[in-house]
């Protein structure tokens, strides 16, 4: 067996020491917890904790430690160029006769004993694949892409490996998921501090009651103050999209089990990417007046065939595929627009009609309430559209009219695209384009031939689905 690599002479954490409230965390990972969720308000050093813990971490055991942020940029901005309230840059706390090199453009330092710290976007978790982390930190979680999570946990598993999950709520999505299970599971490390519940040494808060008053006096939302200080799960829906509403659906019986009725046609809902994901809906509509969605499908860098494939797999019997306006657009390498390329491949679209995006997220607002979900099946989707959300201007403290643009945009985009060609029996989305006649239906994998009554069926036996 070869010899351990030296340990640090000099003692870790170096230039930090946790404060009252970070202790508990400390103590919980030292006794041999593995898994960890700290739920804490705004400015309350979360980030400055979870690189020190490790950094200690990585001097005791040797291997390759993530950091993962919602975004390379953002990860570049708080901890690779960040610094501290008193100019203390983060990357300083790692000593410097510890670190044998620091790679910039990969923002990965290597440390004497061999091991490797590396900050990750989930925007780009593919990067991942095929590596071997002992300890992974997700910083801000409730905005990052979950799926890091789901690739990187089997890994951590096999090698007694360690995640910890720091963040703000961000309304009742994945990350409120998270806090609800590990607050019952007796492996897990669960802490939710707002700021009533942190204070220094001395005994005063981390943040003032003056300084959250001078938010309030210059605009800051009440519901933000909420969520950014208190940590509340439900005021996090101010900035997003849809997310009351899916709550609503929830609550109304309306996200359970949806199944395939083999009776009607599944329409498709897309948003193509290139470098991005593309995103697919799978729905079954009911006279315009329930749109019951039985499916959800997400992939990125691969090719028309391969959604073509998909599709075919399924067990569905197809009737209208709806792609957005930029299916027209011609590659530049080839000269051939993608809706020629799905022609060849038996895919036959209908194009939404190219509205403003402010118009498009009102049509899936007034088309929700009609919507069911299958829980299981739609869940990334489901996910996404609940994390859909404004930009927040920090400048002016205010939500933008922008979204985000993140890993829940493309389910957003594709449900949108639906959205924007749906025509509900009663009016609901009033103006919004109709359906267009099913034309176009020339290969039998994707077309559906519509029973004797019309396109909804015969008979009222298919409304029979088994709700949970």
């Amino acid at each position: 067996m070869p010899p351990r690599p030296p340990r640090s002479k000099i003692s870790l954490p170096y230039n930090y020491t946790p404060r009252p409230y970070q202790r508990p965390f400390w103590e919980a990972m030292a006794t041999g917890v593995r898994r960890a969720v700290l739920v804490l308000h705004r400015r309350s050093g979360k980030d400055k904790t979870l690189l020190n813990w490790t950094i200690a971490e990585m001097d005791r055991r040797v291997g390759t430690y993530f950091y993962f942020f919602p975004t390379y940029a953002q990860g570049k901005k708080v901890i690779w160029d960040g610094v501290d309230k008193d100019g203390f840059p983060f990357l300083s706390h790692f000593p410097d006769h510890l670190v044998v090199s620091r790679n910039e453009t990969e923002m990965q330092i290597k440390m004497t004993n061999g091991s490797v710290f590396q900050i990750i976007g989930t925007d780009n978790f593919d990067s991942i694949v095929g590596t071997n982390p002992v300890g992974c930190v997700f910083s801000e979680y409730a905005l990052q892409d979950p799926t890091a999570w789901d690739l990187t946990r089997p890994i951590l598993r096999e090698n007694d490996g360690w995640a910890v999950f720091g963040f703000t709520p961000r309304g009742t999505n994945h990350a409120y998921d998270l806090y609800e299970m590990a607050k019952t599971n007796p492996d897990w490390f669960c802490q939710l501090s707002t700021v009533d519940q942190t204070f220094l040494e001395d005994g005063s808060r981390v943040y003032s009651q003056e300084k959250i008053d001078a938010e309030r006096r210059e605009g800051m939302p009440e519901e933000t103050v909420q969520q950014e200080y208190y940590c509340s799960f439900t005021s996090g829906n101010v900035g997003n999209y849809y997310a009351a509403l899916l709550e609503t659906a929830d609550h109304d019986g309306r996200i359970g089990h949806v199944p395939y009725n083999p009776s009607l046609p599944v329409e498709t809902w897309w948003d193509l990417g290139v470098g991005d994901a593309t995103s697919i809906w799978f729905m079954q509509s009911i006279f315009g007046r329930e749109f019951r969605f039985v499916d959800f499908y997400e992939s990125h860098g691969v090719g028309l065939t391969h959604y073509a494939k998909i599709l075919k797999d399924k067990p569905y019997v197809y009737g209208t595929h709806i792609a957005p306006h930029d299916i027209n657009v011609r590659e530049f390498t080839t000269g051939v627009a993608r809706i020629e390329v799905a022609r060849d491949l038996g895919l036959y679209f209908e194009i939404a009609p190219k509205l403003l995006l402010a118009e498009g997220i009102d049509a899936v607002r007034r088309l929700l309430p009609l919507c069911w979900f299958d829980k299981e099946k739609c869940k990334r989707g489901l996910r996404a559209l609940k994390d859909y959300r404004k930009a927040w201007d920090e400048r002016k403290k205010v939500y933008t009219n922008t979204p985000v643009h993140d890993w829940a945009s493309h389910p957003a985009d594709a449900f949108r695209t639906g959205a924007l060609k749906q025509s509900p029996g009663d009016g609901v989305l009033g103006r919004v384009g109709s359906v267009s006649p099913r034309s176009n239906m020339h290969f039998d994998v994707f077309t559906y031939d519509q029973p004797r009554g019309g396109a909804g069926g015969t008979d009222f036996d298919v409304f029979d689905y088994d709700h949970e």
